[in-house]
């Protein structure tokens, strides 16, 4: 009978135990320790962890406050980092990590702040001066190639690639001079050489750079390869196969990802005034407060507001060309400002005569109304000497990869 009270004992203590570590409040988004389990150059296994993030209404003070942190006071904290860290561009949804003592103090020992996937802040207040500094992951760069033919839009096709949805708006813009991207097909051909990078070797972080590509646009090949010339500002231009700029002097429409609803005509019939009537442009038609940009650099001519033309602004760029943009919702430059080419100087609307939200673009040569589709406009100067010599040499490996792609 001793021998059985002595085990009933001990049960009912084992019990009670049980209970009172059932009923101990437990901190939640605490990483449980593995001998493998590392990050920021830190072993968790070392430490409490607990991992989060920043809440709309939180700043750094608000954060560190709440933990055991000794006698030190959070404005000290914040002077002391504050050559290394502005505690004030602490945002909403970016992660923290805070590293605690394993003993029953839970005392706060490291705080990680991480503003993007690539870099991270360390706070670490393990020794009496706070030591603050910035840290940034290791980055590996690989190459990758993607290409065949559209089966699709663009963004569609990358899509279905994997690639980072950035390089469809990227290509686009590099184009935009010479090839209407509405206008490709299903099965045209294209080819793209880029590199992406790696976080650790391993966490994708998007597009790196842009090496060369071709596009299929009505029949032919349209190359783009990537070069800084000797003399320049060291901005990175693009160029055709030949190094021939691919800026024209003028874009091809005022508006991204827009249709034409209109084209110009001698005699068209008008859906508002309901008579036939010539129409000197071209309508492109997108939702109301759509940016419209100048189609080339050039100074503000005249802007305002007549019964027809609603809200409009026309630019002269040269003693030759001079560009008009009809119907806006929204005026956003002044008379005599110089604009540049894809500057925004208007909002889509449907002011004037209009059936719904549009921009009607005209386009004059010589002082005469003139088809802007069915104009050869000027082009840039073609590379020259040196550095076309080097241009040529280092796409000569380049557009060989992309002529493979697309068995050219």
């Amino acid at each position: 009978m001793k021998y059985l009270a002595a085990i009933l004992i001990v049960l009912t203590t084992l019990f009670s135990c049980d209970k009172k570590s059932e009923q101990t409040p437990v901190v939640k988004k605490i990483v449980k320790p593995k001998a493998d389990n590392s990050d920021f150059g830190f072993n968790y296994a070392d430490f409490n962890v607990v991992q989060d993030t920043v809440k709309k209404g939180d700043t750094f003070g608000t954060i560190i406050q709440k933990q055991n942190i000794g006698d030190r006071k959070v404005h000290e904290i914040v002077q002391s980092v504050k050559d290394t860290f502005d505690v004030r561009v602490i945002r909403p949804n970016k992660a923290y990590t805070m590293l605690r003592s394993k003993n029953k103090t839970n005392k706060l020992e490291v705080f990680i702040y991480q503003p993007d996937a690539l870099n991270y802040y360390i706070f670490d207040f393990r020794d009496s001066a706070i030591v603050a500094y910035k840290k940034t992951r290791p980055i590996t760069i690989r190459k990758k190639t993607i290409g065949g033919v559209l089966k699709g839009s663009l963004s569609e096709t990358l899509d279905k690639s994997g690639v980072d949805a950035g390089l469809a708006s990227q290509i686009t813009k590099i184009y935009s001079w010479t090839i209407d991207f509405f206008k490709l097909k299903k099965g045209d051909r294209f080819g793209i050489l880029f590199t992406e990078r790696y976080i650790n070797d391993s966490i994708y972080n998007g597009v790196h750079e842009l090496q060369g590509m071709f596009f299929e646009y009505k029949g032919k090949i349209n190359y783009a390869f990537p070069f800084v010339k000797e003399g320049s500002s060291g901005k990175i231009e693009f160029y055709d196969e030949d190094g021939k700029t691919l800026k024209n002097f003028f874009l091809k429409t005022p508006i991204k990802f827009s249709r034409i609803s209109s084209r110009f005509s001698a005699n068209r019939f008008h859906p508002v005034q309901k008579r036939w009537k010539a129409h000197k442009g071209t309508d492109y038609a997108a939702p109301t407060g759509t940016p419209i940009t100048t189609t080339a650099s050039g100074v503000v001519e005249q802007t305002g507001y007549t019964a027809g033309n609603g809200n409009y602004v026309k630019v002269k760029h040269n003693s030759t060309y001079s560009t008009q943009y009809l119907h806006m919702s929204k005026i956003l430059v002044r008379r005599g400002q110089r604009v540049t080419q894809g500057q925004v100087i208007g909002k889509v609307g449907s002011t004037g005569l209009a059936t719904g939200p549009h921009v009607c673009y005209r386009f004059w040569k010589n002082g005469v109304q003139v088809d802007a589709l069915k104009l050869n406009l000027p082009t840039g100067e073609p590379m020259t000497g040196n550095n076309k010599t080097k241009y040529l040499q280092n796409i000569e490996p380049l557009k060989r990869a992309l002529d493979s792609i697309g068995n050219l």
